[in-house]
């Protein structure tokens, strides 16, 4: 259990992860030297918190109770009995090993040591301490109250419960952990900071800066180019890991000249001038090249998974592709091309020997979105593509299928665990896959996908073996379909269940009308899936549809006392419970004699019904008519007719116009205008 944290340095980084745990519901000691450090980090964090508020994101109540669960203080006794102790001081390793060793006195044996750094061995910072088994690297990127990637870094010692509770406590605090090994610039440092460098090489050889960074900004989709971020962070920032990383890999890695002499100017670069479209080829190249080569060789040295290093480039630095999703975009041949072309230029450069043999296979990168993991009788499939919220497409259900056959075709599995990195189950399918396949006058790939869809849950039920799913987030659509077909629900206090479809011009297809109709009565499936209510895990939990409720730290030993329980809660199992006083109004409000009412936002309704109504009629109309339709119809059926019945409108609403345009308002983020087309 993770009830306590001490973060040693109220700096911006150290104020900041404070913030974050004290968010989650956790208490946090902040430590500095002196006072007027400790309270200029409170201000960070009540400053931050203030723009939450003005954003909307909190309620000024909520950050009270944010600020409350924070003590800050100058006393390192305040951390003794914390359950984790996280180091976030300045980059000096004898100022380190020796808080260390002091920390290493003074707290509870119980107590795990981590360091935040971003430049030194793991393993090296714990040869001050005894506990060197109870000590690992917590990796925070800015502004760590904002972004959800933690690179979780076991020294050469660590145990293997140390590892797993920084696995525990980065999903306690909604962070993304990926796994790396304790190596110089760990994962996403090793291939971004050369990235950074080769901006400044380019500059060095006469591309002005304008050119380097509007180029970088449109190969790899991002906001700020090198030298922008440069000046946002701070030049030496990006000298002192050059230099690291050059002291600790060799010379292609230090400082470009340029780098060098901009950090003893002490000056930000210079961002003016215009841009030269003919530099464009080259600078594409070269940075490419850098960023292929690097993230091969980091992967080669089992310094971190194909997976987790394209985690690290969307998440940590949010760039829209990976690495390795980069190189399968640009091919078997170019990819090779870049990287060769790249190491010519640099002679204690090579070629990495994964990418030649990648090559010579002539194979695209094999990137796992759906894992599989098999321990003491029970398996866990995690959809793993948290900085899309385990969105799912085409090869995440292939992926699917082959886990979950392997998990239910093995005989010492006893019961099958469905769940969701990050701060999500699964928030609905791709939507630009829809948009790609109506451009290109595919619809019928979609009904066919989708049919494989249904193949595929469907064998969750045809199972013998227990099935759960697991919502410790958000499950939006087609992720609440999938968990809907599991035999059972557990879902902690962050969980969250709705059916968006028919605000963006479709209709949940994937068992979404049948399912829920049986599990809960038609009349509350109308109110969730015509109106795209979103329920809380409580609420969810009242009405039906979530089967056990728990707190975060109890899933897992919830999952293991299901698994080895004779008397399940099921879908099939549960009984039925009178509905409260909101609940029995809906169900009247929605019921065959009143919903002709909600959809045409008749007078005679009551304020509650002219408020749902008025919902109602911001949806597509020609999705809420044959959603209403497949809920009346499809209920009395037996499962497999009413699924059925399902999948044989899915060419009439997607070719409809409304669906096309809810669609592109999605991914164009905007509020969709429907005709009824």
């Amino acid at each position: 259990m993770v009830r306590k944290i001490g973060i040693i340095g109220a700096g911006t980084m150290g104020s900041g992860i404070a913030q974050k745990i004290a968010q989650e519901g956790i208490g946090v000691v902040l430590v500095d030297m002196e006072d007027r450090f400790v309270q200029k980090g409170m201000e960070n964090i009540k400053n931050t918190l203030a723009e939450a508020v003005e954003r909307r994101i909190f309620a000024p109540e909520q950050t009270q109770e944010i600020l409350g669960r924070i003590k800050g203080t100058t006393d390192l006794e305040d951390v003794k009995d914390a359950d984790l102790v996280i180091e976030v001081i300045f980059e000096d390793l004898a100022v380190k090993k020796d808080l260390f060793k002091k920390l290493d006195e003074i707290c509870d044996e119980k107590t795990i040591l981590a360091s935040n750094t971003s430049s030194f061995s793991i393993t090296e910072l714990a040869s001050a301490v005894e506990r060197k088994d109870r000590f690992l690297g917590l990796h925070f990127f800015y502004h760590p109250a904002k972004n959800r990637l933690l690179e979780v870094i076991p020294g050469k010692n660590t145990s293997e419960e140390t590892i797993a509770l920084g696995s525990t406590f980065s999903r306690l605090i909604g962070k993304t952990g990926i796994n790396v090994t304790d190596a110089p610039g760990f994962a996403v440092n090793r291939f971004f900071v050369p990235w950074l460098n080769e901006a400044t090489r380019l500059l060095d050889e006469g591309i002005n800066i304008p050119t380097i960074d509007d180029t970088a900004k449109k190969v790899f989709e991002i906001g700020m180019g090198p030298f922008e971020l440069m000046n946002a962070t701070g030049v030496p920032i990006a000298y002192h890991s050059t230099v690291s990383l050059g002291n600790e890999l060799g010379e292609f890695y230090g400082p470009s000249d340029c780098l060098k002499q901009q950090f003893e100017k002490g000056k930000p670069w210079n961002l003016d001038g215009e841009v030269d479209a003919s530099k464009v080829e080259i600078i594409e190249e070269r940075l490419l090249g850098a960023v292929f080569m690097v993230a091969c060789k980091l992967v080669e040295e089992g310094v971190a998974s194909i997976e987790d290093t394209d985690r690290g480039a969307k998440i940590g630095l949010r760039w829209r592709a990976g690495p390795f999703e980069m190189m399968n975009s640009y091919g078997i041949e170019r990819k090779f091309d870049i990287v060769e072309k790249f190491v010519g230029i640099y002679p204690d450069m090579n070629v990495p020997d994964i990418l030649k043999e990648q090559h010579e296979r002539k194979e695209m990168w094999h990137i796992r979105y759906v894992d599989l993991e098999i321990q003491d009788n029970i398996a866990r499939i995690l959809f793993n593509r948290p900085e899309v919220m385990n969105a799912i497409n085409e090869d995440v259900m292939r992926q699917l299928d082959e886990r979950f056959t392997a998990a239910d075709d093995d005989p010492n599995v006893k019961a099958i665990v469905l769940e969701g990195a990050g701060k999500a189950f699964i928030a609905g399918a791709e939507i630009q896959y829809f948009i790609n396949k109506i451009d290109t006058n595919r619809i019928q790939d979609i009904v066919d996908s989708t049919k494989y869809w249904h193949s595929i849950v469907g064998k969750f039920q045809n199972s013998e073996k227990l099935v759960i799913a697991l919502l410790d987030g958000l499950a939006l659509g087609g992720g609440v379909e999938i968990a809907l077909a599991a035999d059972t629900i557990i879902a902690s206090e962050r969980g969250s269940i709705g059916f968006p479809e028919t605000g963006i011009g479709i209709y949940p297809g994937l068992g979404g009308t049948q399912r829920t109709t049986r599990y809960i009565g038609k009349e509350l499936a109308k109110y969730l899936i015509l109106t795209g209510r979103t329920l809380n895990a409580k609420q969810a939990f009242d009405i039906g549809l979530v089967d056990y409720l728990v707190t975060a730290e109890e899933l897992d030993a919830k999952i293991q006392k299901l698994a080895t329980a004779t008397n399940v809660i099921t879908k099939s199992t549960k009984p039925e419970e009178e509905p409260d006083e909101k609940l029995r109004a809906i169900q009247t409000l929605f019921s065959d004699v009143n919903i002709e009412k909600l959809l045409t936002k008749s007078e005679d309704l009551d304020e509650f019904g002219q408020k749902l109504a008025k919902t109602i009629s911001y949806k597509a109309p020609i999705a809420i008519k044959i959603a209403n339709k497949l809920i009346d119809e499809g209920g009395p059926l037996d499962l497999r007719d009413g699924l059925k019945m399902e999948l044989d409108h899915l060419t009439e609403i997607f070719s409809t116009k409304d669906a096309y345009e809810g669609l592109k308002s999605v991914v164009e983020r905007r509020r969709p205008i429907f005709k009824g087309e």
